[in-house]
């Protein structure tokens, strides 16, 4: 007998999800500087949950190049070197403009809505002056809304840590740079690009941004 089909239900995040989102999100915007030491109890009490999310979360994010363990001294968010530059865009140069025009070809109704309320944001965000740190966390909402919408889980998995790592380079030299606002408004026409269903200018588009990207923080250093 055949059962009639349901729509999959979202499931809220765990504990330990939330937990890494948030401790995460803290280290790629440099709000735990690098170099500070990691303190399990100070994070569960900021982030209102128990020591045991907080190690499964910092488990993950040790993985992910964010922190690291040293052997008798403790956990300590990883130092930002700008040598790694190099090597982060050398992987994006290739998978962004993939997860890009696979965002163009796969976009679901969800996906394309979200990309246009980010859109819209984009629009604004000139107008509303937002400091370089809202436009820091608009960045990484686009970027992340797009390997969403590429549809495919290790794409995003790859592109998220690299992104993020990216990222806390844009921090470190947030008070060099000239031109935050429209680093982040050339997200406007690549989101056009998925939202029209244009793989190849999607593709075009991405792989300019992140060349973009390191030479403005070349010429910062």
């Amino acid at each position: 007998m055949q059962q009639a089909a349901t729509a999959p239900v979202s499931e809220e995040p765990t504990l330990a999800e939330r937990a890494y989102r948030a401790i995460r999100d803290r280290l790629v915007m440099l709000e735990i500087r690098p170099g500070a030491p990691i303190n399990e109890e100070q994070l569960g009490q900021s982030l209102g949950v128990g020591r045991t999310p907080v190690r499964e979360a910092l488990k993950r994010l040790q993985y992910e190049r964010l922190i690291a363990t040293y052997p008798r001294r403790g956990t300590f968010a990883t130092e930002v070197n700008i040598t790694d530059l190099a090597h982060i865009s050398e992987v994006r140069q290739e998978l962004e403009p993939l997860a890009a025009a696979q965002a163009a070809r796969r976009a679901t109704a969800a996906d394309r809505a979200a990309l246009t309320a980010l859109r819209r944001e984009l629009a604004s965000a000139d107008s509303r002056r937002q400091d370089s740190t809202g436009l820091m966390h608009l960045d990484l909402q686009v970027h992340r809304a797009i390997y969403a919408a590429a549809h495919n889980p290790y794409l995003e998995d790859t592109l998220v840590r690299h992104d993020n790592l990216a990222t806390r380079i844009w921090c470190l030299f947030l008070d060099r740079l000239s031109d935050m606002a429209g680093h982040v408004e050339e997200h406007g026409p690549l989101i056009d690009a998925i939202v029209a269903g244009e793989p190849e200018t999607a593709a075009r588009l991405a792989r300019s941004h992140v060349e973009d990207f390191e030479r403005a923080v070349r010429a910062a250093i």
